[in-house]
């Protein structure tokens, strides 16, 4: 191979940038030109292909900064069609004409499932980043124990649900060691966020004798809510636990009259024990059926105040009202952007140098993974795609394990936090710390107007000659 392209595709994270600086890198290794195709795979239905050079003579653009957020190359959720086969002739001869010989996508579940259709046609590899943390497997050949039952109200009339049964255990415990794809970049600074979200909330619900309620993303993957465990939240709601709300409410009362004060950590995806989920749901064109979901929060907030009533609140002159005790707050998308951690920087660039690896190697339809061990410490390596799927062909988002969650206490179990403590043991670099004291409170921040790097790379665009 002489030339390669690169997409980011999906929800945007922080460690983006590092993922395709980690592949320009290798690129300049190998001898191999890498040109990073603009807004996912919305480039492909142009028929100038957008693009930029990012490895020109083999060097390196300025504008790709690894410690910047987000992605210099854009992203979209469009996806080709895989029943379009014209569409797809088409956008792999625009590809040739270019003289790329393969793809790297970055992205997680859609974008995995949205290649499929071009891995016929063009070799092509996928780079992990979600901050949901919930693209891999909890152990091996984990797809075999989906089973698929009727619903008439499910997508396609079919609805899956995971059976633990027979996983990958020793003396009766998981072992983590045996998870594919152990964490996903952008999930440790998306954590750094929710966790510091938290602390900060709980001094204002402390000095007002209030109870709070913060939503964090992850749709219905709980890892987000269960990292917010690092900002020492009272309680833990995650999606793959149906919400008690009697035994929530006396969680509640129990807390609050010791301490005057309560938070709770909520998935966006939690759900009922109809097993219908809280907060609003909008269809996406992600080719995996995610979600957009929000306002379990206030949905949550809406049945506290119903079940635990003023009575509670006014006894000793604890608060006026439930309705005023209670509020929400949502992290919301501040989790998606800003500087990487130093653990998103390094492994995003290791996955990004494996994935150009893999494309030289004659892999196709494959992940680049993020493993770990007791004995290797963090390293990377591949697997299938196909891997990911199910008898039926579906790929899943993973959720968190059983073992990882306390449902009574509704808290991270000690299994949990021996799962977290290896991606945050030295998640923060020194370096971030003196980004911070150099530059938020930089004077020159209050004259000079944002400079977006997108004025730049559009200085840089190239087009297929039509």
């Amino acid at each position: 191979m002489k030339r390669i392209a690169i997409l980011t595709a999906g929800g945007d994270t922080p460690a983006l940038n590092a993922t395709i600086h980690g592949a320009a890198v290798r690129a300049n290794q190998r001898n191999i030109e890498l040109i990073g195709l603009l807004r996912g795979f919305s480039s492909l239905f142009n028929p100038r292909v957008p693009h930029v050079v990012l490895n020109p003579l083999f060097g390196m653009i300025p504008e790709l900064d690894p410690t910047h957020g987000g992605t210099i190359l854009g992203s979209s959720r469009t996806y080709v069609d895989p029943d379009d086969a014209a569409q797809l002739d088409k956008t792999c001869d625009r590809l040739k004409k270019l003289g790329v010989e393969g793809i790297i996508c970055i992205g997680g579940d859609g974008t995995l499932n949205g290649m499929q259709s071009i891995c016929d046609r063009i070799p092509t590899v996928l780079a992990p980043k979600t901050i949901d943390n919930d693209l891999g497997l909890n152990y091996p050949h984990e797809t075999d124990k989906w089973v698929r039952e009727t619903d008439a109200s499910a997508a396609a009339g079919f609805r899956y649900r995971i059976n633990e049964e027979g996983a990958s255990t020793e003396n009766g415990h998981f072992q983590i060691d045996q998870m594919v794809n152990y964490v996903t970049p952008g999930f440790a600074t998306a954590t750094f966020v929710s966790a510091g979200g938290v602390c900060r909330v709980r001094t204002t619900a402390e000095s007002h004798r209030r109870i709070a309620i913060i939503e964090v993303m992850g749709r219905h993957s709980g890892y987000l809510a269960l990292g917010s465990a690092y900002g020492q939240p009272d309680l833990i709601l995650i999606p793959e636990v149906a919400i008690d709300i009697d035994h929530l409410a006396d969680r509640v009362r129990e807390i609050y009259d010791r301490q005057r004060n309560v938070v709770i950590v909520c998935g966006e995806g939690v759900r009922d024990q109809s097993g219908k989920i809280l907060g609003a749901s909008q269809e996406t064109t992600d080719p995996s059926g995610n979600l957009a979901i929000s306002g379990a929060a206030e949905v949550l907030r809406s049945r506290l105040i119903d079940i635990i009533g003023d009575d509670f609140f006014r006894w000793e002159d604890r608060n006026t009202s439930a309705e005023r005790a209670i509020f929400t707050r949502k992290v919301g998308h501040t989790q998606r952007g800003g500087r990487p951690l130093a653990f998103d920087r390094f492994h995003a660039a290791q996955l990004g140098g494996k994935a150009v690896d893999m494309l030289l190697e004659g892999c196709n339809n494959s992940v680049a993974i993020l493993q770990w061990n007791q004995t290797e410490g963090f390293h990377v390596s591949t697997y299938d795609g196909n891997g990911f799927r199910d008898s039926w062909g579906q790929i899943h988002a993973r959720s968190v394990h059983s073992t990882f969650y306390d449902a009574d206490r509704l808290q991270i179990s000690t299994k949990g936090v021996e799962y977290l403590l290896p991606i945050f043991r030295q998640a923060i670099g020194a370096d971030d710390v003196e980004h911070i004291k150099e530059t938020l409170f930089d004077s020159g921040n209050l004259v000079r107007r944002y400079h977006s790097v997108n004025t730049d790379i559009e200085k840089r665009l190239r087009f297929l000659d039509p």
